[in-house]
């Protein structure tokens, strides 16, 4: 039985697309049963529309608090009985209240090597600092801001005379590889949290994660 999937953006949806399209494959664990986004003219919307997945709109806008905003939008996740929440460019920092609630089943993607680049603008940030090498991190959510145990990286050359766009469009690619497969290990249970550390297949992973020999 496939591990039901509900994924969390604000935008475009490009990651969310990797992923649905990930899906079609019978033998892919998973499925995306909702795509929830805190921005209803999300573009992601409409590719989940045209997947004839189940979308919500919840905008944070019509909320006092982040709070209450969080506590609404965990209501709809858990309307999915979902196994899996995905945040692909979901754009909000997340109360504590809605980690602990979901602790454990709960993945991001993040543009950076991390622990290097918390937070925005990472590629014109790696550029500026002379990085020759940048790339993204999945890792699973804690209360700490893109703080979670790394599962996997990709790593991605920065040349001479790159801009911000140039580096985005190639972590991009590797982004739209390295998605579905944290989500397929985690649906096939070969992967897990436990206390501060992502497991997987029986092992702790390093700062860095999962690194191929």
């Amino acid at each position: 039985m496939s591990s039901k999937i509900v994924v969390l953006i604000s935008g475009g949806g490009t990651n969310l697309q990797a992923i649905i399209d990930a899906c079609v494959d019978n033998n892919y664990p998973a499925e995306v049963v909702g795509v929830v986004s805190n921005k209803v003219d999300a573009y992601g919307l409409t590719r989940a529309e045209n997947s004839g997945i189940a979308t919500v709109a919840l905008s944070h806008k019509d909320f006092d608090s982040r709070e209450n905003y969080d506590q609404a939008l965990i209501k709809k996740i858990d309307a999915f009985d979902a196994d899996l929440i995905v945040l692909a460019g979901f754009m909000r920092i997340l109360t504590p209240c809605f980690v602990q609630h979901f602790q454990g089943k709960l993945l991001n993607i993040h543009p950076s090597l991390l622990p290097k680049y918390q937070g925005l603008n990472t590629h014109q940030r790696a550029i500026d600092a002379g990085d020759d090498v940048h790339g993204v991190s999945v890792h699973f959510v804690t209360e700490e801001l893109d703080g979670g145990p790394v599962i996997l990286q990709a790593k991605v050359p920065v040349f001479e005379g790159d801009n911000s766009d140039d580096l985005a469009a190639r972590v991009h690619e590797q982004e739209h590889r390295i998605y579905p497969l944290v989500v397929k290990w985690f649906a096939e249970k070969r992967l897990s949290m436990q206390g501060d550390n992502a497991i997987l297949d029986g092992n702790t992973l390093p700062n860095s994660g999962y690194a191929a020999d």
